[in-house]
């Protein structure tokens, strides 16, 4: 089929119909995407560089995440530390309070002997302590009947000479045992000798004191609950678990939090004991100890401080930096949406003068018509 033949006028305004028609399609392009660089075909080396730091700013938005969720451990562990250090002052008035109270009474120390008779044999010697717990004695050779019952008798007449109403003495099938009284909880006793002969030493504690004691030992508890309670998704700082907050994409930065020990062992505080004692040396200790433990969880609380506002401090710049990130790719890619428009309209302007123009070239052809008319 032979070509259409076209005037040099009309042949010269299509081709700019055509090109006018290309550029107001990647105009369209730019402003229904906002972009002036959609591929690399437009322009390889902005949309390759806008690509990578694009990448760059979406793997720091994931370690954003993960520094926040370190703040979130390092608070919790914070949390931990104030409640702990609480309960550590008030272990230190409950301590000053008893220290303030009237101590145990004398020692108590006694001696006495009971005849063993047959029971036995030989002499064997024995010592125990007896703290409110029930105890059975044996003796080596040990007969039955009358003479074990003597023993019973010659043993509680000499626990009575020393602690009145204090000891109960049985025989149980040639076993002796030796009961505290129910009125006498708070008393600890030693009782050392041989078959023929008998030592009684102890302390009869201070009432007020021994409250004070279980008082104490229940802050100690408290304690080590909340050092076990103050983990956070599995992390417990204050249960020597560490943790490492990462600020870089290819983890060369990173942070790494030491986990501490503050349960009540941790911080070298002992159960109370000993604090009837008339000398107060334990208790004494036990008020150094616990003014010791302060002075630890306060330094805990400064270095957990002082991480928390590095890993705020980095969290800030992250954000930051990827703000500046997304500012430089937008920079390579994004169109300006004024000049679009702009564009878009001196286009349908030109597109017009172009069909216009191409109508007033073909009118030349047209006037051949006007002859068959």
């Amino acid at each position: 089929m032979a070509e259409i033949s076209l005037t040099a006028s009309m042949r010269s305004n299509l081709l700019s119909l055509q090109n006018t028609q290309d550029l107001m399609d990647m105009t369209q392009e730019r402003l229904s995407t906002g972009k002036k660089v959609n591929s690399a075909i437009d322009n390889p080396s902005s949309y390759y560089t806008a690509q990578s730091l694009t990448n760059r700013a979406s793997d720091l938005n994931a370690l954003l995440d993960s520094m926040g969720q370190g703040i979130q451990t390092i608070q919790a562990a914070n949390e931990g530390i104030e409640t702990i250090t609480s309960f550590a002052q008030q272990a230190k008035a409950i301590v000053n309070s008893a220290r303030d109270t009237a101590p145990k009474k004398d020692p108590v120390e006694s001696t006495g002997t009971f005849a063993a008779g047959a029971a036995a044999a030989t002499e064997v010697t024995f010592e125990f302590t007896f703290n409110g717990e029930d105890v059975e004695l044996k003796f080596n050779n040990a007969g039955t009947g009358e003479d074990i019952d003597d023993l019973v008798t010659n043993l509680q007449g000499a626990l009575d000479t020393a602690v009145p109403d204090t000891f109960t003495v049985t025989n149980n099938d040639g076993v002796i045992s030796i009961d505290a009284l129910a009125d006498n909880p708070n008393a600890t006793w030693t009782i050392s000798g041989t078959v023929n002969g008998l030592t009684i030493s102890g302390k009869q504690g201070s009432e007020e004191r021994l409250a004070y004691e279980d008082q104490y030992n229940e802050i100690l508890r408290q304690i080590d609950q909340v050092a076990k309670d103050s983990g956070y998704k599995g992390v417990n700082l204050l249960q020597e678990n560490d943790l490492t907050v990462v600020f870089n994409e290819d983890r060369s930065s990173d942070l790494l939090i030491e986990g501490v020990d503050a349960s009540s062992e941790g911080l070298e505080l002992l159960p109370a004991a000993d604090w009837s004692n008339a000398d107060n040396q334990a208790i004494d200790q036990t008020i150094q100890s616990v003014e010791d433990a302060i002075n630890t969880l306060r330094s805990m609380a400064s270095t957990f401080g002082n991480n928390y506002s590095i890993v705020q401090n980095r969290e800030d710049f992250t954000e930051n930096l990827i703000n500046v990130l997304e500012e430089g790719s937008d920079k390579l890619t994004l169109a300006d949406m004024n000049e679009e428009s702009a564009n878009m309209l001196a286009l349908q302007t030109r597109q017009q003068l172009a069909i216009n123009s191409l109508s007033l070239a073909s009118q030349a052809a047209q006037s051949v018509l006007s002859l068959f008319g």
